[in-house]
């Protein structure tokens, strides 16, 4: 597997940062693993999980969260003052003595969070963490939950459930990963004609033209972003595009014409539209505007080649699930509640390194049993 350079600073967050998934042993497992012939199906999972780094969510700041806190402080003590002027004099004195001081250390809260603030504000993704400066706040699944640490990528082979690659990233999604993770996986794996299989997290246009330039094919679902569905208008979906013609054609049998192109974010898009929209019985179906217009990218047919594949292989969905959520689940059984013990993304890196390593060999133990594995790492 190839290997990258580490970066300790936390001004490296918010890009793809990495240590070598190659703990050397970690190679050397996979290797045995290639010479065994465990990697005969040519289908990889490929998905991310938030593991929690050492620094609490207390010590991790963003603009919302500095803020925040500096109101709650100020409101609650002004409103322990108010309740004090309104109490009896005597009481009043005493409440008011011990505000006091509670006030002094509120300002030197507020001077500490002004010191936070000068940090955060020179960090590139505007988020300081005052434990282990180089993990971040992630969302995760539920609802208004959160966590402080490490996204972790991992391509896992269908048949045995090995960890094949892995990857430690601070960067909260999983957009932008499924080429590196792809490549990683058939490097290792020795497989030309892979198949990876990723969930609609994954889903980033030009990774998958990055896919398949290098011959490596993707299952992975489309996120249903377009509001139109929801609406109550027809979705893009409804309308088919004719390459022979380059047209669109309509849920009403109208054809949308090529009318010109644009580049946007450094992509070329093809812009259609049909100039019967004004006078369609449908159009209140179809769009509020003078002409329901449709934009096609140049590399489109990549993005319709993965959609249909998909149609026709909906199994490949459950596979992933299969495959990739046991090693995880695994892991973060092994790794307890706190998961990482250490600090820093090298050492974070290295400690995850040494949780794949135990788990494939015990894998490996498992399909081979000790002796057999024993007899091949010797050959």
């Amino acid at each position: 597997m190839p290997s990258a350079v580490c970066v300790e600073s936390s001004s490296c967050v918010r890009r793809q940062l990495s240590c070598p998934t190659g703990h050397p042993n970690c190679r050397r497992t996979i290797v045995l693993c290639r010479r065994l012939e465990l990697f005969s199906q040519a289908i990889v999972g490929i998905d991310g999980s938030k593991f929690k780094a050492v620094n609490n969510r207390n010590r991790n700041f963003t603009a919302t969260k500095v803020k925040r806190r500096l109101e709650e402080s100020f409101n609650r003590y002004l409103g322990q003052l108010d309740t004090a002027d309104h109490a009896e004099p005597a009481l009043a004195k005493a409440k008011t003595e011990h505000l006091k001081e509670k006030i002094i250390k509120l300002r030197e809260e507020t001077a500490r969070l002004q010191t936070v603030e000068e940090q955060r504000l020179q960090s590139p993704d505007q988020q300081v963490s005052l434990t282990d400066p180089d993990a971040r706040a992630m969302a995760t699944s539920g609802r208004g939950t959160g966590t402080v640490g490490y996204n972790v990528q991992t391509a896992v082979d269908s048949q045995h459930h090995l960890i094949v690659a892995h990857e430690v990233t601070n960067i909260g999604h999983d957009r932008g990963q499924l080429f590196n993770m792809a490549k990683q996986a058939r490097e290792a794996t020795g497989i030309k004609e892979l198949k990876v299989v990723a969930d609609r997290g994954y889903f980033k246009r030009e990774e998958i033209l990055a896919c398949h330039k290098e011959g490596i094919t993707t299952y992975l679902p489309k996120p249903m972003t377009s509001p139109n569905q929801a609406k109550g208008f027809y979705p893009r979906d409804a309308f088919r595009y004719l390459p022979e013609s380059n047209e669109y054609s309509c849920p009403a049998g109208q054809r949308l014409l090529w009318r010109y192109e644009t580049i946007e974010k450094g992509m070329k898009l093809h812009t259609y539209w049909s100039s019967a929209c004004a006078s369609c019985a449908m159009k209140e179906k179809c769009t509020t505007g003078k002409q329901r217009r449709i934009r096609r990218w140049e590399h489109e047919d990549v993005l319709e080649s993965a959609q249909s594949r998909l149609d026709w292989n909906p199994e490949m969905m459950r596979l992933r699930r299969q495959t990739v959520e046991h090693p995880f689940g695994t892991l973060k059984a092994w790794m307890g509640a706190t998961h990482f013990a250490t600090k820093r993304f090298r050492n974070v890196s290295t400690e995850m390194s040494l949780h794949v390593l135990a788990y494939n060999l015990n894998r490996v133990i498992k399909i081979l049993g000790v002796n057999a594995l024993m007899r091949a790492a010797r050959a």
